[in-house]
């Protein structure tokens, strides 16, 4: 039988690697294997009866970089609020979701990877192509099943707050209820707080649209623009030549994120809600169900449906000016200790609020979700006993300072549970210590060693590789 990887979120959600079949092996060799292994996969039963999720389940790669997640707040030069903090903690918390979500260790976040998509996730019975899903399937919630596969494709949620309605079909008005129906109608979750829901919908508002130097004011392209795009972007403006009242930027128009905040029939199926352009390169697949993986399918589409009569050069151009309008400045980032330190920073600082406040609750949400993020980061950090590369002393003190880190905030919820708050915030302190100070120096010294560096990431799956031969499940 095939060792059938459990579907796991990756730390607080961001990335995971999931649905893979691993053959037995000696159990000599699993030893060996411990020290190549990342932490989490000890975790994992072996045996395919025992998987939460459908063999074949994937999430996404390991990378070594990931979705550049900006905000508003921090672009306006300020800083993210408690709020906002508290909201990122639960979009990649597992504990807000239910049944087998939850079960499974997924996110918001497993879904929405720094806020952007994730064009890899794919969930048999859930999914039609890598990229979709659907949210009504009996695998998540039996009540809102509705006996057909009808997946639709997962989008980014960058630049939220300017896309009401919401969902694929804009049926829900306002942005809370539709983060209230995902968590309690799609993933079978509890009803959520009233600060927790507030803080998911400060959260999602807060994520920025990635800035486009091709684009000047109102949407038109900028100086540097291209002959050929200069024609797509005429073509966009041009009404239908059967329909005259019609026109790309009709829907998408380009002075309100490409987006008019409608529904339309588009010849896909039924009435849907116009998409935005903005930073599109990223968000494929495209059209609600995913159905195509270009620019090029989704202009020849239109032109099937609409009869536009376009030309060869028509739709080079459209796509030209299309793929201008759908980029963004440095979509992706590498990830590393200085990205993931940042995090902690940012996510403990709840605790700054939380614990004079007594708040049992969002002191265990910040506790798991830090201290996943932790871990994670340990995990990037290869054990000792892999002797294949080098750095042993400062793998073993980067892996013990992260370990300190993990028990002192154990040891904050258990202070804050008891009422001892006064305990509570001197262990915080010295978790912030920690954590401004001592642990960036410790982490920098081992990167070179961690699964960051490429050549020791490449390396270490390699050896991986050739102790658990890997097979596809799909």
């Amino acid at each position: 039988m095939a060792c059938e990887i459990v579907a796991r979120d990756s730390g607080a959600g961001r990335t995971a690697i999931a649905g893979r079949g691993v053959k037995h092996a000696p159990i000599a060799l699993l030893t060996l294997v411990a020290a190549f292994l990342p932490l989490r996969a000890t975790a994992f039963p072996l045996g395919g009866d025992q998987t939460v999720l459908p063999a074949g389940t994937e999430f996404s790669e390991e990378a070594l970089a990931r979705p550049r997640e900006l905000f508003h707040s921090e672009a306006m030069g300020g800083r993210k609020s408690y709020l906002v903090n508290l909201g990122d903690l639960a979009f990649n918390s597992p504990s807000i979701l239910g049944g087998k979500a939850r079960q499974a260790e997924m996110s918001c976040g497993t879904c929405h990877v720094n806020g952007a998509s994730n064009p890899k996730l794919f969930v048999p019975g859930a999914s039609s192509r890598p990229g979709t899903f659907d949210t009504t399937s009996l695998l998540f919630n039996a009540k809102t099943f509705n006996s057909i596969l009808d997946p639709v494709r997962i989008p980014s949620l960058r630049g939220a707050r300017f896309l009401a309605p919401y969902g694929h079909d804009g049926r829900i008005g306002s942005l809370r209820d539709f983060v209230y129906n995902v968590i309690v109608n799609e993933f079978s979750g509890p009803k959520p707080r009233d600060e927790i829901l507030d803080g998911l919908v400060a959260y999602i508002n807060d994520i920025e649209f990635l800035p486009n130097p091709k684009l000047g004011p109102g949407g038109r392209l900028a100086a540097q623009a291209s002959v050929a795009e200069r024609r797509g972007e005429h073509l966009f403006f041009k009404p239908f030549p059967k329909q005259a009242e019609l026109s790309c930027a009709g829907c998408h128009v380009p002075g309100a994120t490409f987006n008019d905040q409608l529904r339309h029939d588009v010849g896909s199926g039924g009435l849907v809600k116009t998409p935005t352009l903005l930073n599109a390169n990223f968000n494929a697949p495209y059209f609600h169900d995913g159905r195509y993986d270009s620019y090029e399918q989704v202009v020849e589409h239109f032109d099937r449906v609409f009869d536009l009569d376009l030309s060869t050069e028509d739709t080079q151009d459209l796509v030209a000016y299309l793929t201008a309008v759908g980029d963004g400045d440095r979509p992706f980032e590498k990830d590393g200790v200085v990205l993931r330190m940042k995090e902690v920073l940012e996510l403990s600082s709840v605790l700054e609020v939380a614990i004079p406040a007594a708040d049992t609750a969002v002191v265990s949400l910040a506790v798991t979700g830090v201290g996943a993020e932790l871990r994670e980061l340990t995990e990037r950090i290869p054990d000792i006993r892999n002797s294949s590369i080098g750095g042993k002393d400062e793998r073993l003190a980067a892996r013990a300072i992260l370990k300190d880190l993990v028990l002192t905030l154990r040891r904050i919820d258990l202070d804050v549970g008891a009422g001892r708050i006064d305990d509570a915030m001197a262990e915080y302190r010295q978790f912030a210590q920690l954590v401004n100070f001592d642990v960036p120096v410790a982490l920098k010294k081992v990167e070179p060693w961690s699964l960051f560096n490429s050549n020791v990431h490449q390396s270490h799956y390699t050896a991986l590789g050739r102790i658990l031969p890997v097979t596809n499940a799909r």
